[in-house]
């Protein structure tokens, strides 16, 4: 009898995507830098060479992985607004679609947020400019329900409220979905309806500045270190570009950090210790009045870190072991004041849900505080520290 021959397994018709859907939670969850094109095979269930036939390398992935989450963003918030009914019942379907959205993918804003800089030029005018038109069709949105909004004004809370969906990116927390989703759209809806107060400007705070010590050649390092892994990441910095950022040069850069590392470690722990002290003056005071105070000095701590805070935040997983483990600690430490006292105001709030309210007013913070645009405007501290105190108010 003669042999009959095995069929060929036949390749899915939708390998690219399973490959941009693998990659997508790889980066989020580890970092572009630290996934290799391997890894994303292995967890396609692939080989190596196989990647190969649908992408060039990881950098093209990571820009079809972008772009395509944009598009379904895009089309999500096309298909909102597109529901019939008055233009805040659209506003309301959007935040409703993206609420879900959110929940689904979650790797979509995380990627957005943190690993766009590692694409090639034209790839990040591609993002650019679609990020600009989803933007534009947001303040539409809002200014048609709103029309006693400024264009300006529309335009922050447009920022603020994509910052409560992307936050989902900052932790792991997961409400009961349906429950997940409906704080998602209640602490959106509190954002776009929020009335920017008015009043006097009120400048930024001004970076501390570094001390005029015999130690500060170091710091000046730290500081040009810190700006340039915010720039082009941690990966891409050699310790020469430092030494050249500050005006030094050769060995002498050495004599005051051993390396990338210990400069990261510095720059982590002096965070950790400004957000230190100023918990430990708020937790004397009244739980109504420590959150208030806690968001106040949130805000004046981001404003004045030099983008330490957002360094800090993109390149954790870059640290020694030991350091990161430490930091981390820190960092739940101070978060953790954050959730007792607003349980300690709201004492019928699950523990789930008081983690996703505080880290949406985190996230506000942080992401508005890196927006060029929004920190020109003349009272953005106040604001920033009003949206926060708005979340939580909401969550309660």
């Amino acid at each position: 009898m003669a042999e009959t021959s095995r069929p060929q397994a036949r390749r899915p018709r939708n390998r690219k995507a399973q490959l941009a859907d693998a990659a997508a939670e790889l980066f989020r969850k580890h970092g572009y830098h630290q996934v290799s094109v391997n890894d994303i095979a292995r967890a396609a269930g692939v080989t190596g060479p196989a990647v190969y036939r649908h992408f060039r390398g990881k950098q093209d992935i990571l820009a079809h992985v972008l772009l395509s989450g944009m598009d379904t963003f895009g089309l999500v918030t096309e298909g909102a607004l597109a529901t019939t009914g008055t233009a805040g019942d659209q506003l309301a379907a959007l935040l409703r679609a993206v609420a879900e959205l959110a929940v689904d993918r979650r790797e979509i804003t995380a990627l957005w947020r943190w690993e766009g800089r590692h694409l090639a030029e034209a790839d990040r005018t591609k993002i650019r400019h679609r990020g600009a038109e989803l933007m534009a069709q947001w303040g539409i949105a809002l200014r048609d329900a709103r029309p006693e909004l400024s264009k300006s004004d529309a335009e922050l809370l447009c920022w603020a409220t994509l910052s409560v969906y992307g936050s989902l990116s900052d932790h792991h927390t997961s409400p009961p979905r349906r429950r997940f989703e409906d704080l998602l759209v209640t602490l959106a809806s509190a954002i776009t309806s929020w009335e920017v107060p008015r009043g006097d400007p009120v400048p930024v705070p001004e970076p501390e500045p570094a001390p005029t010590t015999p130690g500060s050649r170091r710091e000046e390092l730290l500081t040009a270190a810190i700006s340039l892994f915010r720039e082009r990441g941690y990966a891409a910095v050699s310790m020469e570009d430092i030494g050249a950022r500050a005006g030094m040069a050769g060995p002498s850069i050495y004599r005051y950090f051993p390396g990338k590392a210990a400069i990261l470690v510095a720059g982590g722990y002096r965070m950790a210790d400004r957000l230190a002290r100023t918990a430990a003056h708020a937790m004397t005071l009244p739980a109504q009045e420590a959150l208030h105070h806690l968001a106040t000095s949130y805000v004046d701590t981001v404003l004045r870190s030099d983008n330490i805070m957002a360094t800090f935040a993109n390149e954790l997983r870059n640290l020694p072991e030991r350091d990161r483990k430490d930091l981390v600690r820190l960092q739940r430490h101070y978060v953790g004041h954050w959730y007792r006292l607003l349980r300690t105001v709201a004492p019928e709030l699950p523990e789930p849900d008081a983690k996703v309210v505080v880290h949406v007013a985190l996230t506000i913070v942080n992401d508005l505080a890196r927006t060029p645009k929004l920190l020109r405007r003349p009272r953005i501290a106040a604001e920033l520290t009003e949206l926060a105190v708005t979340v939580l108010d909401a969550g309660r």
